[in-house]
């Protein structure tokens, strides 16, 4: 009886067995759904940072230099450090312009309609058109970026106010829009740009039919193949023309408004 006690006290050693298989099957299961979940997040981070730095801004040093303020502004380069202009850049007859067509200088600004930073930068634009009268000229141009995506059909939207109202009606679309937006992508629903027509008081008919139709989608296209030539890769992108000298200088991101008056007061005393 000693001995059959002794030998029901011992462990099955099958049962061992595929108990420890389990446990390392589990423990396999964890490890790569932790290693799994590790590299999604990667993947996210490294979408992030690389879209803040599209927009102009480096992640690491935004943090560091605003201490997490999101009110102030924040360039991707010090001035001294702007890189230059691949191209020629000129005013044309289908460009966009707040401003006289004759002042001196021109600040051609390639835009997302979801970028956060050039909701940010719109107002600093105005500020400078308004501050400088017919000295300083504004001109607009579409740069949708792919990971936003409705800006590109809301670059539509503005060329088909442009074309039911003009460039005033152009421009009042335009600052509605950025007014409205949440920025990132899908900060306003494309179903609601027809509501947005009606408030700046266009046709909703006319402005869904232009829309609907795609009719200025090469147009965009278009906009954005020159940033492309021009060396500019991301929004808002910046260039001042001196219109007197030829003389330009790009300025990528959303500087705030003393670091243009001191570029454009050193342009103008040229």
């Amino acid at each position: 009886m000693l001995k059959a006690d002794s030998d029901n006290n011992k462990p099955k050693n099958g049962n061992f067995l595929a108990l420890s298989i389990g446990i390392v099957i589990v423990s396999f299961f964890f490890v790569g759904s932790l290693y799994t979940r590790v590299k999604f997040l990667e993947k996210e981070l490294g979408t992030y940072k690389s879209g803040a730095q599209v927009a102009g801004v480096q992640v690491e040093a935004k943090e560091e230099a605003k201490g997490n303020d999101a009110n102030l502004q924040e360039p991707s380069l010090p001035l001294e450090a702007s890189p230059e202009l691949k191209g020629e850049i000129k005013l044309t007859t289908d460009d966009h312009l707040n401003g006289e067509k004759d002042a001196r200088i021109l600040l051609f600004e390639y835009s997302d309609m979801e970028c956060p930073y050039c909701k940010r930068f719109h107002p600093t634009a105005q500020k400078i058109v308004d501050s400088y009268e017919d000295e300083v000229a504004w001109v607009y141009r579409h740069l949708p970026l792919p990971f936003h995506a409705n800006a590109a059909k809301e670059a539509e939207a503005s060329e088909c106010a442009n074309e039911l109202g003009g460039n005033t009606v152009f421009w009042k679309f335009v600052n509605a829009l950025f007014v409205k937006t949440n920025s990132g992508g899908t900060g306003i629903a494309l179903s609601d740009l027809p509501t947005l027509a009606t408030e700046i008081g266009l046709n909703e008919t006319k402005f869904t039919t232009c829309l609907d139709s795609g009719k200025y989608a090469d147009r965009v296209k278009s906009d954005a193949e020159t940033a492309a030539s021009l060396g500019i890769n991301g929004t808002p992108g910046n260039i001042l023309l001196d219109t007197k000298t030829g003389k330009t200088k790009l300025m990528p991101g959303a500087y705030p408004y003393e670091d243009f008056k001191k570029a454009i007061d050193e342009m103008m005393q040229s």
